[in-house]
């Protein structure tokens, strides 16, 4: 199956998931999907900068990245859809919910790094993602806490993927101004 294929049946099937909890972005009326897409477009930028790179299993992984832990969807489910290897690899991207919070990226990164470097390289893409302007709703010390954490992404996942990396840091010094903005 081409990649356009791949990607058209993946998105649709997430986009389906998420919407049926009528999910959108913090603060706002746009579909979940767009954050889903948003991902996916820095993994394709991210694979035609990186040798060796399996675009189609990363697509996959980056476009189902949030099913487990934000829809109904099962690790049964997914699997009998995508296949085990995806299954794995969202799985691992999924924070242990039962965790207490300050445990869940630890756990998961911990997780992430035993994947093969497209799923590390999806969880950089997608904090890279979140690195946006933080929703209206948000605190200054919760903006602090995700900069922090996003810092933790980054050393953890180092040697992941250098494109992804040095676009990462780019995006955490950019981060700074929405945190001094809050402040002012």
């Amino acid at each position: 199956m081409d990649i356009q294929s791949v990607y058209q049946k993946t998105i649709r099937y997430a986009a389906g998931k998420h919407a049926e909890l009528q999910q959108t972005l913090p603060d706002s009326i746009i579909p979940y999907a767009v954050h889903l897409s948003n991902v996916a477009m820095e993994i394709l930028v991210a694979a035609s900068q990186t040798k060796d790179f399996d675009t189609e299993f990363a697509i996959q992984v980056a476009l189902l990245h949030d099913i487990l832990e934000d829809t109904h969807v099962t690790f049964e489910e997914l699997a009998n859809e995508f296949g085990s290897n995806i299954a794995m690899g969202v799985l691992a991207l999924t924070k242990r919910e039962f965790l207490p919070k300050d445990q869940q990226m630890p756990d998961s990164l911990s997780r992430i790094k035993l994947c093969a470097p497209e799923v590390r390289a999806v969880k950089l893409a997608d904090r890279i993602t979140n690195l946006q302007k933080p929703p209206m709703s948000w605190t200054t010390e919760k903006k602090q806490k995700y900069m922090k954490e996003a810092k933790l992404i980054l050393k953890e996942l180092s040697g992941t993927n250098e494109y992804l990396e040095n676009r990462m840091q780019l995006k955490i010094e950019a981060y700074k101004e929405y945190i001094l903005d809050s402040k002012s």
